[in-house]
């Protein structure tokens, strides 16, 4: 029995690393004969793994997605890299998902064998989170699969939707994508009301309803993640700026985080960056990490702190000589 056991978990973990196995190959791995393949393949059809079978020359097995989610075998790299996802998405911008990963981490540190769960804590244990740039926003984990299915199926979604100044709306849409930055979701969208391309946030969205199916438009862009960042570099923020930066754009991108916003080139050796910021000391911030030659083009009241922080700096240097 035991030995069956044994042969049980060699066979489903083989079926688990390939899409599909012969008869013989399966065989020859195990060192048995094909008859016994085909019973324990039954046993596991009856523990509730759903391998299919063809036949003929090509014939063979394979382990196709059941109504259930039956255990699955990991090898010590898949388990560790789990461990420490979960533990990520426990502190993500998710609800429903923190508390789910955190119990799902419970449970596969508890079977894990000594060896990988020092692994994990001791990559636990270093490890310290910079707190994001932006304050941390929490979204729906049902109010995300809705809308992932509405965008996959292609059907309108009607939800309420509260801006940023808090005016209220109801918008019917032609789902496109969803779009993670840093610690928020966005859903690019068709607005039918208003015939225009949309972004919204989704922690600011309540869905109510999904509607009849649609052709997919083409997105200017193409790109939804680029939309997005452009979209929100440019309107979302209280600030935002278009920044003449005297480098390539290519050298300026690798210089920043893709988070700070667009980079454009305007010919070899410059480029125009388009960002915001919620206030002026983030901003200012950016403007420090360009490391090259720049233009404001306003708004005024960063051109006004930039200058404050010129006569700062000059001041400080002034004081550094002095001191020498």
């Amino acid at each position: 029995m035991l030995e069956t056991s044994g042969r049980l978990l060699r066979l489903l973990s083989l079926l688990q690393a390939r899409r599909a196995w012969s008869g013989s190959d399966l065989s020859e791995r195990l060192g048995v004969d094909i008859r016994t393949i085909r019973r324990d393949v039954d046993r596991l059809r009856q523990l509730g793994y759903p391998v299919q079978s063809t036949s003929g020359t090509a014939g063979g097995y394979r382990l196709e997605a059941g109504a259930d989610l039956p255990p699955l075998l990991l090898d010590d790299d898949e388990a560790v890299a789990i461990a420490v996802g979960l533990r990520s998405a426990a502190v993500g911008s998710v609800a429903a998902v923190q508390e789910t990963s955190t119990r799902a981490l419970a449970k596969l540190e508890q079977v894990m064998p000594a060896r990988l769960r020092a692994q994990v804590s001791a990559l636990d244990m270093v490890t310290e989170t910079v707190p994001p740039d932006r304050p941390a926003t929490t979204v729906d984990v049902d109010t995300l699969t809705l809308i992932a299915g509405a965008c996959r199926d292609h059907e309108c979604l009607r939800f309420d939707y509260r801006s940023h100044d808090g005016t209220s709306s109801s918008r019917l849409t032609e789902p496109h994508r969803l779009v993670t930055w840093g610690r928020r979701w966005y859903l690019v969208a068709w607005d039918l009301d208003r015939e225009a391309w949309r972004t919204f946030r989704v922690d600011r969205l309540d869905p109510r309803t999904t509607g009849p199916r649609f052709t997919p438009r083409v997105l200017p862009e193409g790109d939804a993640a680029t939309y997005v960042a452009r979209r929100v570099s440019s309107t979302a923020w209280r600030y935002h700026t278009r920044v003449i930066v005297g480098c390539p754009a290519v050298t300026l991108a690798e210089r920043l985080p893709a988070s700070v916003g667009i980079v454009e080139a305007i010919d070899d050796t410059s480029c125009v960056l388009e960002t915001g910021a919620d206030n002026l000391d983030t901003l200012a911030a950016y403007l420090g990490l360009l490391g090259a030659d720049f233009e404001i083009g306003g708004p005024p009241e960063l051109v006004e702190y930039v200058q404050v922080l010129a006569s700062r700096y000059g001041r400080a240097v002034v004081n550094a000589s002095s001191g020498d």
